[in-house]
């Protein structure tokens, strides 16, 4: 009885501690982005005061435009990336897809022995033990 309640207990806090990292990961991803748009909002002033206020490339126009632009298209990725990309194609994401494809695989192994079985290609004991299927992950 003690031994279930301890098993529970380490597992509440496995659980616990991955829903932490996620969220610490998640926290992670954000302060950069948010770190990457205040560079970007300074990086832009210091363009323009360069080009306004010391002349700076004169020769080639409004260049800064250019630069911001390009540099703000950079950062709609990062965005993308965090709020929209990592949330669908995420490590959850992986593991359930993995799941699914190891289950088709399953059903179609199971489908090719009994058919196999069926044509008399293999007899029902030269079939893996289902232990040796688990372990195999077949």
């Amino acid at each position: 009885m003690l031994n279930r309640k301890k098993r529970k207990n380490y597992l509440d806090s496995k659980e616990q501690h991955e829903q932490y990292e996620k969220a610490r990961k998640r926290i992670k991803q954000k302060k950069r982005l948010y770190y990457h748009f205040v560079l970007f909002l300074i990086g832009s002033v210091f363009l323009i005061a360069l080009n306004i206020f010391f002349k700076v490339g004169e020769q080639f126009g409004e260049w800064f435009k250019y630069v911001v632009a390009f540099w703000f298209f950079v950062w709609v990725l990062h965005f993308v990336n965090v709020f929209i990309t990592n949330r669908f194609f995420g490590k959850d994401w992986e593991r359930i897809e993995t799941e699914k494809l190891l289950k088709k695989y399953n059903v179609n192994v199971e489908k090719l022995e009994k058919n196999l079985i069926k044509k008399g290609i293999i007899t029902p004991d030269d079939q893996l033990p289902s232990s040796e299927k688990k372990s195999l992950n077949l």
